[in-house]
């Protein structure tokens, strides 16, 4: 090893030991007769000390000419440090430098490799390896790390196997756009890379593992945001021989084994809802309720009183904001027009005012008696102080705005600390909804997932009214995995193909294997798979996932450090027997 120990680990107990140490010099400060270097390594930061009398001259002028990330080896002796820094960890002692060895030299770096850097987004993307020194970078992959190492710790003691499936496989027109890998081989026909591991997992059920779990990279190809890539990570996991109850016991049991292992957090027993009073009280099938403010309809008391946008309106509802009432005029119209920003979609925005004195002021007096304002406040049980913000309009549009005010006003208020964990599940969502452009019915999670045996008979006559045994685990308004029960009978997988709009040689042709599997004795079974960059990112307290992942993409996909993707030689392409048409720039 050239190093005796790393820069994080020296302390008062090693004064008078003679050390060697390696690293990044991350700072160098000259006072003429004196010379400190900070020098960092993954485990932290050590000051060396050169001084004029006691450090050889030419030792101190080459220290002089250190440069910011030169790679260095430093020997000499730990001595207690006259100046100390409880700020870090080894602010307590210095090296006082003896030897000094240029490792490599470096160019000076395009932003500052400190926690508090000037490098933007773009900047930091194209440099990946030298934004990674960073520790506070560092820091969000090691918490990544210990996930990973809990996540499997609790999986093994629960008797899970982990068990790897393909990464080339079979296209399926259901969910996301595939990415496609073009066949050298076999010319004309193509891989897909898996979006999830699913009918390979459920054929380990058919297998008998009866317990499969996997941190497993999936592809999507669609649009990014902050917490979307074009490769991401789950965790994967399957059980056989169990009911909707099983899965969330496990699987909560998982999620409080990283808090508390992790995080250090004890949460206990996770809330459970429905699908249907998720979207009724919070406009979202992923409610954060670390705060209330549920919706109260108003249809009773608001309509039927002249003012026709509420009288036309298919759904009014509101929210109370505690203590609102001190809101100004100024405020109110900001508030009005934050709802009509498009990515919101609100026509207006409905106020009331609970005043201290008993007397309601509103943006609707012309319409609204005292007696009426007072029957609102009472239905929405709002007191003195409070204010009323009310939306109207179609029930779905209404509902997914209100939530997104709801949302801003718990961020306005600051209910939503990042450092409070509220988990929960939702469960019994619709098997399958509407899609207007196609005309058809979709499966909202897949065509795997099994409906509530109660509501088959509803496939024929209300198929939006058939509830799926499927579960979603939300913490915090983010939803951090989903899964169900599976269907394991060929006869009613056929019969949710034909519901999906497959005609029997489609199914045949993309599933056919799935179902033949099941006619050799498959077990009733379930899963569930969590985002698990996702699950880092809140664990971490951030919004965005990219920097739990060590070298993610941009908004565009692109990966700007290797410049990917990028076009390919003609040859490459001919030798996949993929042609370019004529006119094609080479």
């Amino acid at each position: 090893m050239l190093r005796s120990h790393t820069c994080g680990e020296l302390r008062m107990s090693h004064v008078g030991t003679e050390v060697e140490l390696c690293g990044w010099v991350q700072k160098l400060r000259d006072k003429g007769g004196m010379v400190w270097i900070d020098l960092r390594d993954r485990y932290g930061l050590t000051q060396l000390i050169f001084q004029e009398g006691e450090t050889a001259p030419e030792l101190l002028e080459k220290a002089k000419s250190v440069g910011r990330e030169y790679v260095i080896k430093a020997k000499g002796q730990v001595v207690e440090r006259f100046a100390k820094n409880d700020k870090m960890p080894t602010g307590d002692i210095e090296i006082k430098v003896s030897e000094l060895e240029f490792l490599n030299k470096a160019e000076v770096p395009p932003f500052v490799i400190e926690d508090e850097t000037d490098g933007g987004d773009d900047l930091r993307m194209k440099y990946r390896y030298l934004d990674l020194r960073r520790g506070v970078v560092r820091e969000k992959l090691q918490l990544r790390h210990k996930m990973m190492q809990q996540t499997r710790a609790y999986l093994d003691s629960q008797d899970f196997i982990e068990t790897e499936t393909p990464v080339l496989i079979k296209s399926t027109p259901e969910g996301a756009r595939d990415f496609i890998v073009p066949s050298r081989i076999n010319q004309g026909q193509f891989y897909a890379l898996p979006q999830s591991p699913q009918t390979f997992k459920q054929l380990l059920m058919v297998s008998g593992f009866d317990r499969y779990y996997q941190i497993v990279k999936c592809f999507r190809d669609e649009d990014l945001r902050a917490d979307r890539q074009p490769e991401f990570t789950q965790i994967d996991c399957e059980m056989s021989f169990v009911e909707q109850e099983d899965i969330l016991q496990i699987f909560e049991g998982l999620a409080k084994h990283l808090f508390k292992n992790v995080k250090g957090v004890e949460v206990g027993d996770f809330q459970r809802m429905q699908y249907a009073d998720a979207m009724k009280f919070y406009g979202s099938d992923k409610p954060d309720i670390r705060f209330e403010m549920k919706f109260v309809e108003l249809d009773s008391v608001a309509k039927g009183k002249g003012f026709n946008v509420f009288d036309a309106s298919e759904l009014v509802a509101g929210i109370v904001v505690p203590k609102g009432a001190e809101y100004t005029r100024k405020q109110l119209d900001a508030i009005t027009d934050w709802v009509k920003r498009p990515q919101i979609g609100a026509k207006g925005l409905v106020y009331v005012k609970c005043n201290e004195d008993g007397s309601f002021k509103s943006s609707v007096d012309k319409f609204y008696s005292q007696e009426d304002l007072a029957e609102w406040a009472k239905l929405a049980n709002a007191e003195k102080g409070d204010l009323m913000l009310v939306l109207s309009g179609d029930l779905n549009h209404t509902r997914k705005a209100l939530g997104e005010l709801r949302l801003e006003m718990g961020e306005r208020l600051g209910l939503r600390d990042k450092n409070t964990f509220a988990p929960l599940w939702v469960l019994d969502f619709p098997l399958l909804e509407w899609d207007e452009e196609s005309e058809r019915y979709h499966a909202m999670h897949h065509p795997f997932t099994s409906p509530k045996t109660e509501d088959i008979p509803l496939l024929d006559t209300k198929p939006g009214e058939v509830r799926a045994n499927a579960y979603d685990m939300v913490i915090n308004g983010v939803e951090i995995g989903g899964g169900s029960i599976r269907i394991h009978d060929r006869s009613t997988q056929e019969l949710m193909f034909k519901h999906l709009g497959f005609s029997e040689q489609e199914a045949k042709e993309q599933f056919g294997f799935l179902m033949e599997a099941f006619e050799y004795g498959a077990p009733p079974h379930g899963g569930v798979a969590f985002g698990f960059d996702r699950l880092c990112a809140l664990f971490g307290g951030s919004d965005s996932i990219r920097d739990y992942i060590a070298f993610p993409k941009n908004n565009s996909g692109r990966d700007l450090m290797i410049d990917s993707p990028s076009e390919i030689a003609l040859e490459q392409l001919d030798e996949l027997g993929i042609g370019i048409k004529e006119g094609a720039k080479n």
